[in-house]
């Protein structure tokens, strides 16, 4: 009553498992085919030396006789069986590549679709706001860092000096970073103009 209302079970055994399983199968008769005929012609070999300390040198040779036939079919079925192991091989690396061009094929449907929300356009627009973030914060690093180029540094005080022109501060001191001061070597009076 298993299946009643449920659907169908899907199974995984596809032709090709069924095609190589079979072929395995008739490899596994064809070597078990060879050591019956192996333990045959062992019996025969001992057979035909009794023959000949019996003096029955005809049988001994109609027996050898048959004993080289069923070598030669022994030749046969380990080409065969050696064909049989190729095509299983064969089929085995058949269904490996199988399944890397089915991987290929989703790799290349998800490329697809990723190129489809993303055109070219909007990836050199990104890059491009990117760059200029990148510039702007590099102009911001070099400005914390006190790396203004001298032309800068002139816009710089005669900005503060005008501020303090303005305002009625009078002269500014000059500004000196407190690293600066610290490295500063220290001579007992400290002159009044470089003081903060």
């Amino acid at each position: 009553m298993g299946n009643l209302f449920g659907k169908k079970k899907q199974t995984r055994v596809t032709e090709q498992d069924k095609a190589i399983l079979q072929l395995k199968q008739q490899r596994d008769k064809l070597r078990q085919y060879q050591k019956r005929i192996n333990l045959q012609l062992e019996k025969e070999r001992r057979l035909a030396k009794q023959l000949l300390k019996d003096g029955k040198k005809e049988k001994a040779l109609l027996l050898l006789k048959k004993k080289r036939y069923q070598d030669q079919l022994l030749d046969k079925t380990e080409n065969q069986i050696s064909n049989l192991e190729r095509l299983v091989q064969d089929l085995e690396f058949a269904q490996i590549e199988k399944k890397v061009i089915d991987g290929l094929k989703v790799g290349n449907e998800c490329l697809k679709k990723m190129h489809e929300v993303m055109s070219i356009e909007e990836v050199e627009r990104i890059m491009d706001e990117t760059q200029d973030s990148i510039e702007y914060q590099r102009q911001i690093d070099e400005m914390l860092a006190g790396s203004l180029s001298q032309e800068d540094e002139d816009a710089v005080l005669a900005e503060l000096e005008a501020i303090t022109q303005v305002s009625g501060l009078g002269a500014p001191r000059p500004l000196i970073h407190p690293e600066v001061e610290r490295l500063r070597p220290r001579t007992g009076a400290r002159r009044p103009d470089l003081q903060l």
